[in-house]
């Protein structure tokens, strides 16, 4: 067994192998059903016309089970394995028509997935609603399939509550229909059972006969039974398979989203003459709310980017995609940076949730000078190392994150700041994923441990410092799960 566990994995791999497993045990379980079926009858001693009888409902269980056989290897519609089920639970048991119910994703109501033609009513109608059809049947019969029926309450949802599957032999003398404002009408019995996958409830499935066509006996009973508890392996197994294809889908588009957010990532560092710079970026899932940039204004002039934006995944990418575009368009166009990133506050502030923001920092750096400008919106203090006297300073001038005010309060905080860094000098701009990064003991990797890989990396170059940084991260964490996005930039004055 264990080598067939190892087959279905190297085919389907993780996700596919419960499918392919579910599919396997399930196909096993619906012939036993019938080979333990058929020794049970094989002891029974019984008259010819009996012995036609049994024969007769082995070949319609027989039907029924091959049904969901093929409903298994084949990739059916919903709406037609529901109505394959309930048609063929009708054929079992010779009803006059059957109903199938399933709860929906809020699991508060059960809703009507297929009823045949001929099905008699199994729920109760609002006086209100009797009297407005004026007995018209067709009428009745739309509003039924249209109506969401409470799981807890009606005949349908007591069996459901219940667990065990019942024979109602008058439907209209079941307590649920004792309350005077819903009426039901007609002599019919019926068999309800619940359906069950995994331990989990999916909803009920019913057949129902008119008095006149005959009481349910207890071999159709014992029938129905065991044919409706195949029938909730179908569901489960189709369930399975529909919630492992649109997972596939979501990942394919999550793949592409991911594709083009690397898109707008630099694809290479800039030449920045007087100036060595290294960045790199690690999404703790497939799409990043980081984000960092480069972008050249022209006369000797850049700008380095690096933000955060609150929350993780596709809300925080989307988000990270508006704020480099309007951010970009604004440097392009507003050569003072505390007047861009201001205004790049009030486009983004009707458009960010009232629990989500973004820290930014925007470097203006000057090839000529080796003067840099620093507008420090809320994101994290930066360390400067000084190769003159190996200490670190750290740059935190005051600063409101993005989206936390329409503008005047964030313009008054707000403040640019300017520095000059020396031939030698590396700064270290990172994201909050650093230093928060965590191990298996919930210990940080925290400020210390940044400061001291930055000090014994920065004479080997900006590359040595983030490749070093991603090195004592790793191994810091020792196999924890990355619970934020990691975004590093290096900056070194050369020569």
């Amino acid at each position: 067994m264990k080598s067939l566990f190892v087959e279905l994995d190297s085919v389907f791999g993780e996700t596919d192998t419960l499918v392919g497993l579910s599919l396997l045990f399930s196909t096993v379980l619906l012939f036993s059903l019938l080979i333990s079926w058929r020794r049970m009858r094989a002891k029974l001693t019984v008259s010819e016309e009996q012995k036609q009888v049994i024969e007769g409902e082995e070949h319609r269980m027989f039907e029924f089970l091959h049904t969901l056989g093929i409903a298994l290897e084949q990739d059916h519609s919903a709406s037609k394995l529901h109505r394959e089920i309930v048609d063929g639970l009708v054929d079992v048991v010779s009803a006059r028509g059957g109903a199938l119910y399933l709860l929906e994703s809020t699991r508060r109501f059960l809703v009507p997935k297929a009823i045949s033609d001929q099905c008699p009513l199994l729920i109760g109608l609002p006086v209100e609603v009797y009297k407005k059809a004026g007995g018209d049947v067709r009428a009745l019969k739309s509003h039924v399939q249209l109506s969401k029926v409470p799981f807890d309450e009606g005949m349908l949802g007591a069996v459901l509550s219940s667990g065990v599957t019942q024979v109602v032999r008058d439907v209209k003398n079941h307590e649920a229909f004792r309350d005077a404002f819903v009426h039901y009408f007609g002599d019919v019995s019926a068999m309800v059972a619940p359906l069950k996958y995994g331990g989990r409830d999916l909803g009920v499935i019913a057949v129902a006969r008119k008095h006149e066509d005959g009481k349910f006996t207890g071999n159709e009973f014992e029938l129905f039974k065991s044919a409706s508890e195949q029938a909730a392996f179908a569901l489960g197994n189709a369930m399975i398979h529909q919630e492992a294809g649109e997972k596939r889908k979501i990942e394919s588009e999550l793949r592409t989203a991911q594709e083009v957010q690397q898109v707008l990532l630099p694809r290479e560092c800039p030449k920045i003459h007087g100036y060595s710079i290294q960045g790199v970026n690690q999404p703790a899932r497939l799409i990043s709310g980081d984000y960092y940039d480069y972008i050249a204004l022209g006369d000797g002039r850049w700008v380095v980017v690096i933000a955060d934006v609150s929350g993780k995944g596709v809300a925080a990418g989307l988000l990270m995609a508006m704020c480099r575009s309007v951010l970009r368009s604004e440097l392009m166009r507003e050569k003072d940076a505390l007047k861009a990133v201001s205004q790049l506050n009030r486009q983004l502030f009707p458009d960010i949730r009232e629990d989500s923001f973004i820290s930014l920092a925007v470097y203006v750096i000057n090839e000529g000078d080796g003067k840099v400008q620093l507008v420090r919106a809320g994101h994290d203090k930066a360390p400067l190392l000084r190769m003159a006297s190996g200490e670190v300073e750290w740059l935190k001038p005051a600063g409101l994150a993005i989206g936390l005010d329409d503008g005047d309060v964030f313009e008054r905080v707000t403040k640019l700041y300017e520095f000059e860094i020396e031939s030698g000098d590396t700064l270290l701009m990172y994201t909050d994923g650093v230093t928060e990064a965590r191990n298996v003991s919930e210990d940080e990797f925290g400020e210390e441990r940044m400061v001291r890989v930055l000090k014994q990396s920065a004479s080997e170059g900006v590359e040595k410092v983030v490749s070093e940084m991603v090195v004592e991260l790793k191994k810091f964490v020792d196999g924890a799960m990355q619970s934020d996005d990691i975004t590093m930039i290096a900056l070194q004055k050369v020569d």
